[in-house]
């Protein structure tokens, strides 16, 4: 397993060492690591966040993202108050685009992307959340959106995600009262995707990601674009953008090796990234 650190508070693990195309060694681990604060984002760790994301997503041997977080009772409690506290106008204006590009960094990852959350995922770490495609929670996990109750609103995309992912009404009740939702109710409600017992929600995500891994490294990319520049269009429109991602991927070497191996019965060994 090897590692990578960007700055201070940002770890990149990559699992396994790789074997021509099953999918072991692409799966990466991107783990908040600021224990001393909770994973409260500071300027510091965002810049950290953004530059992992930039490392990854450059990256063709990766398939599948896993956030994870080193604090053993919170996820990421979201921006760091005490930092911003001592911020005048002006510092927090210019700080405005480093923030956020680590809620965007993880959010245009164009690889399949799961959070592995226990603990507290509040403000910006449940943003960080929700920018991923999926949200593997412990029972241990409580979640929500209190930037209002701070005077300010939800800015590393939750105005736009969350209602994406439960509606709008939904949305506007769990961001207009602040409130903290713990993991049974959130599973219901959909805020996260699948709920484990308490300590199993990484070795969970990562089994997932594993999972998703074995299959075609064209074929993920190319549904992830699908699914996310179809959201919000007409039908019409998103069935063009599928369309495209079809011929993306429909005379590739992926497509070939899928049809191959299924016809010989045997697991598909993908080609290697071009």
């Amino acid at each position: 397993m090897g590692e990578e650190r960007f700055g201070e508070f940002v770890l990149v693990r990559r699992h396994g060492e790789g074997d021509g195309g099953t999918g072991e060694g692409s799966v990466a681990e991107l783990v908040l690591d600021r224990p001393k604060a909770m994973n409260a984002v500071s300027t510091e760790m965002a810049r950290s966040v953004a530059a992992a994301c930039a490392s990854l997503g450059g990256d063709e041997g990766v398939r599948v993202v896993v956030v994870t977080s080193t604090h053993e009772r919170a996820f990421c409690v979201g921006a760091d108050l005490k930092e911003r506290n001592s911020f005048s106008d002006a510092e927090l204006l210019r700080q405005r685009p480093v923030a956020r590009g680590a809620y965007t960094g993880v959010l245009e990852l164009p690889v399949p992307t799961i959070a592995a959350v226990h603990g507290f995922a509040l403000g910006g770490g449940f943003e960080l959340a929700l920018a991923c495609d999926l949200i593997v929670a412990d029972r241990t996990a409580v979640v929500g959106l209190p930037e209002v109750s701070v005077g300010v609103i939800p800015g590393g995309g939750g105005t736009q995600l969350l209602p994406r992912r439960v509606g709008a009404a939904r949305a506007s009740e769990l961001i207009f009262t602040a409130r903290r939702v713990e993991a049974e109710e959130a599973q219901r409600l959909g805020l996260v995707d699948q709920l484990v017992d308490a300590g199993e929600d990484r070795a969970e995500a990562l089994a997932l990601a594993a999972r998703i891994a074995a299959n075609s490294p064209v074929g993920l990319r190319a549904a992830k674009r699908a699914l996310r520049l179809g959201q919000g269009l007409d039908l019409r429109a998103g069935l063009e953008v599928e369309d495209a991602a079809w011929r993306a991927v429909a005379f590739s070497g992926d497509r070939a090796e899928g049809v191959a191996a299924f016809n010989e019965r045997r697991a598909p060994r993908w080609p290697p990234a071009v």
